[in-house]
């Protein structure tokens, strides 16, 4: 009965222990299981972030390009506007000449209007007899000639001058009226192109606004960015030191579970030991005797008695052999025998297994599953372009990577690629690798993957 005491008692203790081990990995695996949801989100914020940075550069692009039209506008309307100042100008000299050509073939008309009209008021008021007698008192046929022909050359003339006379005043009249159309009509072209030249005008600064603002969308995105990829990085840290934590309080509980277990197996074997002991000195035989009566006259069967005895004896005989088990590896350890011994705690087997897991491989020293980003050598990256690295050398795509908390020229291999470290500027946990381009490093996105030190 005190066995089996013993054993419910022995049962009992381990049955907490595992409840409470249970426990502790659930709470553990719980913000294990936290941090990571964090950290996915963080990642996902970081894409959606980098996305509209894309995106916003490409609007940016886009209205750069059509504020140099816009300039390439205004400034061939400036020229054109120029253009028709001096053509206006011209126009209103050429607009001056003919009015003043207009006033003096006015004044010559007018002179030759009088002229003729003294002269035709002339022939009227000696018609007649004065021109017949001056033909008829010719002395011969040929002197009647002349005067008769003199007489035709002097209307001809009068009828030529007021022809010519008609023919400039219509000739002004039709330049002044296209000088002052050409001049209206440069006004026009003028007025028109100042319109536009102040809309264009207006277009520039409002798109020059645009594109201020995209630089600080731009910019508010890259910092949002910057942001996440440091909370990612925490993240990363706190899961690893999360893992650790789980690892050695595992091991730690594994141990004082094992330490509970012999111990318990050991105060086991020595009650058994003392029971016995104390039955072989008050008489065994007589007991059994007493026992088997009493049982008969409560109905038990002695086969059941039997079986009882021989299950009890069993059990005391198995705590006996684990308490030798145990002694033996007691002493064995004391001893410093390590190589020979086959039979170790569960604890120190998983230890080896994680140092095993997070230690050397094949492919190198495994560090852990790391961040990965991209980056360039250009002035939106870096600050300003063309520069060397913190350890002094020229960025190579390829090979240049940058990461804090290792020595410049360490060798990380990462996705079959071996890269070196010769940069500063983003924690540990978190590689920036460098690309040619930034339109590379754009693309490259946010990515994770092992990372193992390889020199």
């Amino acid at each position: 009965m005190k066995n089996r005491k013993v054993f419910t008692l022995l049962l009992t203790g381990m049955l907490t222990l595992s409840m409470g081990s249970t426990v502790y990995a659930s709470s553990t695996d719980a913000a294990i299981a936290e941090a990571q949801a964090e950290k996915q989100a963080a990642e996902n914020s970081l894409a959606q972030v980098q996305g509209s940075i894309g995106s916003l550069e490409s609007k940016k692009q886009e209205l750069e390009s059509y504020l140099a039209d816009l300039n390439a506008q205004y400034e061939d309307l400036t020229n054109s506007i120029s253009e028709l100042s001096i053509q206006a100008a011209e126009k209103e000299d050429e607009l001056n000449k003919v009015k003043k050509e207009l006033k003096k073939a006015k004044k010559a008309s007018t002179d030759q209007y009088e002229s003729m009209k003294l002269r035709i008021a002339y022939m009227y008021e000696n018609a007649g007899t004065s021109a017949l007698e001056t033909l008829l008192s010719s002395e011969s046929l040929a002197e009647f000639l002349n005067r008769a022909e003199n007489a035709i050359q002097i209307s001809t003339y009068d009828r030529n001058m007021l022809g010519k006379y008609v023919s400039l005043q219509e000739n002004i009249q039709e330049n002044e009226k296209r000088v002052e159309t050409e001049s209206a009509e440069i006004d026009n072209l003028m007025t028109e192109r100042a319109s536009k030249q102040q809309e264009v005008q207006s277009m520039a600064a409002t798109t020059s606004e645009d594109i201020n603002s995209y630089v600080n969308q731009i910019s508010a995105s890259q910092e949002e960015a910057q942001q996440l990829m440091a909370d990612i990085s925490n993240a990363d840290s706190n899961i690893t030191a999360l893992v650790q934590q789980a690892e050695a309080e595992k091991a730690a509980e594994e141990k004082a579970r094992a330490e509970a277990e012999a111990e318990a197996e050991r105060q086991a074997a020595a009650e058994a030991a003392a029971e016995e002991a104390a039955q072989a000195d008050d008489g065994t035989d007589s007991e059994d005797s007493s026992y088997e009566e009493s049982s008969d006259d409560y109905g038990y069967d002695s086969d059941e008695d039997t079986t009882e005895d021989s299950s009890t004896s069993t059990s005391s005989e198995v705590v006996v052999e684990e308490e030798e088990e145990e002694t033996d590896d007691v002493q064995s350890g004391s001893s410093g025998d390590n190589s020979s011994d086959e039979d170790t705690s569960d604890s120190s087997d998983d230890t080896s297994t994680d140092t095993s897991a997070s230690g050397s491989s094949s492919q190198g020293t495994y560090l852990g599953n790391f961040t990965l980003t991209a980056y360039c050598n250009c002035a939106q990256c870096c600050g300003t372009a063309g520069n060397l690295t913190a350890s002094g050398t020229v960025p190579t795509a390829g090979r240049t990577v940058a990461m804090a908390g290792v020595p410049f020229g360490t060798k990380l291999l990462i996705n079959g690629n071996v890269y070196t470290v010769e940069d500063l500027g983003t924690p540990y946990g978190h590689v920036d690798i460098y690309c040619g381009s930034h339109e590379e490093a754009l693309s490259f996105g946010l990515q994770s993957a092992e990372v193992y030190q390889v020199g």
